[in-house]
């Protein structure tokens, strides 16, 4: 196979051609609301934060799709720059409860419009009957790894012990 065949086969790659709109949205986001000075994944915690208002870690990473170690990271950052608080919940001590604080709320709204203004920038490079079909279609894909997320996290917790009956 050719270099320039390649290179061609790229050009007509789904997978790739994903990995590269996700770029220039990352590209775009960087323009519009890295001003906040958030990095997408950072805006993406913080939104999903305040949408859920105390819900745990484990809670976060299944509405954000950010792996747990790289949302605990997320987390401990933000905590340390005064934009998110994290607390024992009552229910469980080894859960924690994430919500945001005043500043963090504050600089979630200047990311905002530039965020809004990212997704708008990159509809608008589709024509407008297809919008809401790339949509949709980003959303089943997603709905597939939530899926996938929920069926390894089954796994990992092992099978349910039913309790023995006494005789």
């Amino acid at each position: 196979m050719t270099v320039a065949k390649d290179a061609r086969q790229l050009t007509r790659s789904f997978t790739h051609l994903l990995k590269r709109a996700v770029q220039y949205s990352v590209h775009l986001y960087m323009n519009e609301a890295g001003k906040s000075g958030l990095t997408h994944r950072q805006f993406t915690v913080l939104l999903a934060a305040d949408a859920h208002e105390g819900k745990s870690q484990t809670e976060l990473v299944k509405i954000t799709g950010i792996d747990r170690s790289t949302l605990a990271d997320l987390v401990a950052r933000l905590m340390a720059q005064g934009y998110l608080q994290r607390r024992r919940t009552k229910d469980d001590a080894r859960t924690n409860s994430i919500k945001l604080t005043p500043i963090g709320k504050k600089v979630l709204k200047q990311a905002q419009g530039g965020a809004e203004e990212v997704d708008k920038q990159m509809l608008q490079l589709l024509p407008a009957s297809e919008r809401k079909s790339m949509v949709d279609c980003l959303a089943l894909l997603a709905s597939e790894m939530d899926m996938i997320d929920s069926k390894a996290e089954a796994e990992a917790e092992g099978p349910k012990r039913r309790p023995r009956k006494r005789v």
